[in-house]
């Protein structure tokens, strides 16, 4: 296992994911087991996020967009899960698109103990079919959005859809505006 000194020295002393200084902290990621080299040194915005123990703040993790390019193996596989979880984003499934991983890395990427399905509440439409973050799903009535005037449109269909810790909410844009819809109101397309 990595020392403090060796990961501070490696990181130049800011956080490996965010590039912030400050109160810093070592973790070993999840799923990592029999890994020498699976520390990282985060803030604490990152490492609480990281282990799912909060909620993910997509703008936070805009930074993956550099961290992601990383020689260190920990970093490329966090930057890797983090655009897993946030993959109902545009600008998060265009950088996982363009990340590679070699074969052992992908390997200890999908290992993640919080991709798992049986860990995630199931998002299932009115149809009950499951429903994926990136899916398509249509709007199945009409739907006032609560603190605003927008009315969601039967028909609408809701494009890279994003998928919540709740198991009747996603969320999705409609008129460019990011909303939490309700499951039971949308079909998969």
């Amino acid at each position: 296992m990595s020392t403090a000194a060796e990961l501070n020295e490696r990181s130049g002393g800011k956080c490996e994911l965010c590039g912030a200084a400050g109160a810093l902290e070592s973790c070993s990621l999840p799923a990592s087991a029999g890994r020498g080299d699976a520390d990282l040194l985060l803030c604490a915005t990152c490492l609480p996020q990281l282990q799912g123990s909060a909620a993910l703040d997509s703008d936070h993790w805009r930074c993956l967009g550099d961290s992601m390019w990383s020689p260190v193996p920990a970093v490329q596989v966090a930057a890797w899960r983090l655009l897993k979880r946030l993959s109902g984003e545009t600008w998060a499934q265009d950088l996982l698109d363009m990340l590679y991983l070699d074969d052992d890395l992908r390997e200890w990427a999908e290992a993640d103990d919080l991709l798992a399905d049986s860990d995630r509440p199931q998002q299932r439409d009115c149809n009950g079919v499951l429903l994926q973050a990136g899916d398509t799903v249509v709007i199945t009535k009409d739907l006032d959005v609560k603190g605003s005037s927008i009315v969601a449109k039967r028909g609408t269909a809701v494009r890279g859809i994003s998928l919540t810790d709740n198991p009747e909410q996603i969320e999705g844009r409609v008129n460019g505006q990011r909303i939490v819809i309700l499951t039971k109101f949308v079909k998969k397309s």
